[in-house]
């Protein structure tokens, strides 16, 4: 038997608590009821019965398949019992409000198949009442506490599917932001690493004097890499001194002047005053001359120059939209490692398209490469 989610913690204990007292007054009538109508001591043998179903029920986050197992088990003895020897008919009330709770946890906990067994099963023991008892107020109570319990069930059952599939949805969401972050804050250093060590080898053949330089620039690199590293970790476990999660569009001077150390010559026009962007936006914009200063550093080093170009113009009535292209220049060339398909492209255009923006990204006329999209900004209030 499969449970799919138990209940605990506090709510689960206050739940249990009010439950108790429920019973705990289903029996007390129950026993006056019968005391006043039977007379004698007939009310002895349904109350206790009624308190075993109860204690079961109440028991049921522990041992979920045993308590309802046994409960079915003393339900269906007292019908027999009560029918044989002349007693008032089984379940009473409190009987039925045990199984009722057993029924809707089950629906709601078990694995279909077994939710399905135990609710065909009290149900069988409503159909034995009314042939025991006939039709009376027992039967119509044990049958309607059996519906109520059908129904609670299911609506529990859906609303805890649906609470999983958010909590999935969003762990996913999660994991494709946690990818997309290791990507564009990683991948541009590590690859000013190896471009970095892959030049130390040219110099170490041709000017020994200036290996130093070439390895200070690996370990600023590196530096730099592992900081980006540890800025993910910081967001991984959320601490408040984490750096800042949405660069600014100043940073993207910084970033081209880093890309300078590396490759090829970069020419730069970005909004003359200082913007007002979303802080989305703003991310946006720097992953996305980020991922393409990178893939130009990987698969288009001698190109002869690259112009990065972020601009802010009127699309509609009181809408702007943000423009960043990132060209280079370079002539048709193998490259220096076989292309595979990597996560760059894909997480540029999942950042764009999140934003309602566009991403176009191929060859240009004649020669070189162009990445550009397209972002709007929200609507301006008129004043």
């Amino acid at each position: 038997m499969e449970i799919r989610d138990r209940q605990a913690g506090l709510p689960g204990v206050a739940t249990d608590a009010v439950l108790g007292v429920v019973f705990a007054v289903a029996l007390t009538v129950t026993a006056f009821a019968i005391a006043d109508t039977w007379g004698g001591r007939y009310w002895m043998f349904g109350c206790a019965a009624g308190l075993v179903v109860c204690v079961l029920a109440l028991v049921r986050r522990r041992h979920p398949g045993w308590a309802a197992g046994v409960a079915l088990a003393v339900a269906a003895v007292a019908i027999v019992v009560a029918r044989v020897a002349h007693l008032p008919a089984e379940p009473g009330p409190a009987a039925t409000l045990g199984l009722s709770v057993l029924v809707g946890s089950a629906i709601r906990t078990f694995s279909i198949p077994w939710a399905a067994v135990i609710t065909g099963a009290v149900l069988a023991l409503v159909v034995g009442t009314w042939f025991t008892a006939g039709a009376s107020a027992m039967t119509t109570w044990s049958g309607a506490g059996w519906l109520a319990a059908l129904a609670t069930g299911l609506c529990l059952r859906l609303l805890d599917t649906r609470r999983l599939a958010v909590a999935e949805q969003v762990r996913r969401a999660e994991r494709l932001e946690l990818a997309r972050e290791l990507h564009d804050l990683v991948a541009h250093h590590i690859t000013g690493v190896v471009l970095h060590a892959q030049a130390a080898r040219v110099v170490r053949r041709r000017h020994p004097e200036k290996l130093d330089d070439s390895l200070t620039g690996i370990e600023a690199a590196g530096s730099e890499a592992l900081a980006a590293m540890r800025r993910v970790v910081g967001l991984l476990r959320d601490t408040d001194d984490a750096a800042p999660a949405m660069p600014g569009p100043e940073q993207l001077s910084e970033l081209v002047a880093r890309f300078a150390g590396h490759g090829p010559p970069v020419r730069v026009r970005l909004p003359g005053d200082e913007p007002e962007w979303p802080p989305e936006v703003t991310s946006t914009v720097y992953r996305v001359v980020q991922e393409s200063l990178t893939n130009i550093a990987r698969h288009a080093r001698h190109a002869p120059s690259v112009t990065v170009s972020v601009t802010q113009n009127d699309v509609a009535q009181n809408r702007q939209a943000i423009t960043v292209e990132v060209t280079d220049d370079a002539p048709p060339h193998p490259p220096r490692y076989p292309r595979r398909g990597g996560y760059g492209l894909v997480g540029m255009r999942e950042r764009v398209e999140a934003l309602d923006g566009t991403l176009s990204a191929g060859p240009r006329a004649g020669t070189g490469w162009s990445v550009r999209a397209t972002l709007p900004l929200p609507a301006k209030e008129p004043r």
